[in-house]
C-alpha cells in the first residue's frame, strides 16, 4: 500500500460519512479530492486488499436469523458438499477447519424461522447432520487492522462501544439493506445511487441508515480489509469449556483482548462438542495464533476445563452477509 491507501484504510474501517458526497469529505481529510478516493477504493477492491466497502449489517439486530453451523464431511465428498453449501445465497462465509467438524459456515436469513428451514434443506441435500451453533451472548465483535509505514499489520479493538439493541425494520429499510449489503456504489453520491434504486430521496436513505447505525442494525460503514492478503494468514477459532456460572465474567475478559476479533457464547453439543465460549484469533502465522491462545489460557486459568483451536485450512466462501428471504 502507498501512504494514501494506508491512511485511508487505517482511518476508514468505520465511520465513513453518512452525507450526500462523502468521498469529498474523506478526500479533504486525507489531502486529496473525492475522485482520488473513489479510484483508490476501487483499486483496493480490485487488488483484493479490501474484502468489501460499505455497511456491515447485523441480521439479528433487524429481526432476522443468524447462526454458525458445522458439518463433518468425508474427505472424498468435501468438494462436492462445499459446492452445494457455497451455492446457497444465505451462506455468507464458509471455511475448512482442521477438526472432525471440518466445514464451518455462517447462515443469515430475513426471519429466525428461515435459519431452521435452511439447515433442514442442507441436511436433506448433503445427507449429513448439521450442527447448529447460534450466538447466545456477544462479548466482543470487531476486527480493526492497523497498517504501519513498512506494511506491517497489527490488530486493535474497534473504536467506540459495541452497538447493540436492534429495531424492527420496515419495507423501505429492508429495500435499503438489499441495495447496499453488497457494498456502497463507488460514485460521488453513493447514497443517492441507493436512493434511486429504492425509489426514495437521498435524505431519506441517510436518515434511515443513520437510525440503523445508532440501533446496531449497521455495525459500521467503511473499508473491510482482507486480512489474509495483508499478511494475517493465521486464523484460529479457539473454543473453550467454561463453567456456565463463570462464563459472563470470563467471556468479558477474553473479549477485551486486543487480538480477539469475535467472542461469543454458543451452545454445547455433547458428546461431540463440550465448548461454550468461542474466541476468534488472527495472527501472521499459526505460531503467533498459538501464542495468543496461550495468553487466553493464562487469562481464563482454572475457569476453563478444556480448549481446542480449529485452524483454517481454506476459505471456501467469503462474501459477507447477504440477507435473503
Amino acid at each position: 500500500m502507498d501512504d494514501l491507501a494506508r491512511r485511508f484504510v487505517n482511518r476508514y474501517q468505520g465511520d465513513f460519512p453518512l452525507e450526500e458526497r462523502p468521498f469529498e469529505r474523506v478526500g479533504r481529510e486525507l489531502g486529496c479530492d473525492g475522485a482520488t478516493i473513489i479510484d483508490l477504493a476501487g483499486r483496493l477492491l480490485d487488488d483484493g486488499l479490501l474484502s468489501r466497502f460499505g455497511p456491515l449489517y447485523d441480521a439479528t439486530a433487524m429481526g432476522g436469523g443468524l447462526t454458525l453451523a458445522a458439518l463433518a464431511v468425508p474427505a472424498e465428498r468435501f468438494d462436492e458438499v462445499a459446492a452445494l453449501i457455497n451455492d446457497l445465497p444465505e451462506v455468507a462465509h464458509n471455511y475448512e477447519r482442521e477438526h472432525p467438524l471440518n466445514m464451518w459456515f455462517v447462515l443469515a436469513t430475513e426471519t429466525p424461522d428461515g435459519i431452521r428451514a435452511s439447515l433442514d434443506r442442507i441436511e436433506q441435500a448433503v445427507g449429513l447432520p448439521v450442527y447448529d451453533f447460534p450466538k447466545l451472548q456477544t462479548f466482543y465483535l470487531g476486527l480493526w487492522l492497523e497498517i504501519d509505514a513498512a506494511g506491517g499489520v497489527t490488530t486493535r479493538p474497534v473504536p467506540g462501544p459495541l452497538r447493540q439493541g436492534g429495531m424492527m425494520i420496515d419495507d423501505l429499510d429492508r429495500t435499503i439493506v438489499h441495495a447496499s449489503q453488497a457494498g456502497l456504489p463507488l460514485r460521488a453520491a453513493p447514497y443517492g445511487e441507493i436512493a434511486g434504486a429504492c425509489g426514495c430521496d437521498t435524505a431519506t436513505v441517510l436518515q434511515r441508515m443513520q437510525r440503523m447505525l445508532e440501533r446496531g442494525v449497521i455495525r459500521r460503514i467503511g473499508a473491510i480489509p482482507n486480512h489474509y492478503r495483508l499478511g494475517l494468514r493465521g486464523n484460529g477459532m479457539s473454543v473453550w469449556d467454561v463453567d456456565d456460572a463463570r462464563l459472563a465474567e470470563v467471556g468479558g475478559r477474553v473479549g477485551r483482548l486486543g487480538f480477539v476479533s469475535h467472542c461469543y457464547e454458543r451452545p454445547r453439543r455433547p458428546p461431540l462438542w463440550p465448548y461454550n465460549l468461542f474466541a476468534m484469533v488472527h495472527g501472521h502465522d499459526r505460531a503467533e495464533v498459538a501464542d495468543k491462545v496461550m495468553q487466553i489460557a493464562d487469562l481464563v486459568g482454572g475457569d476453563c476445563r478444556a480448549h481446542e483451536v480449529l485452524y483454517s485450512k481454506r476459505i471456501l466462501k467469503k462474501t459477507g452477509l447477504r440477507l435473503v428471504a
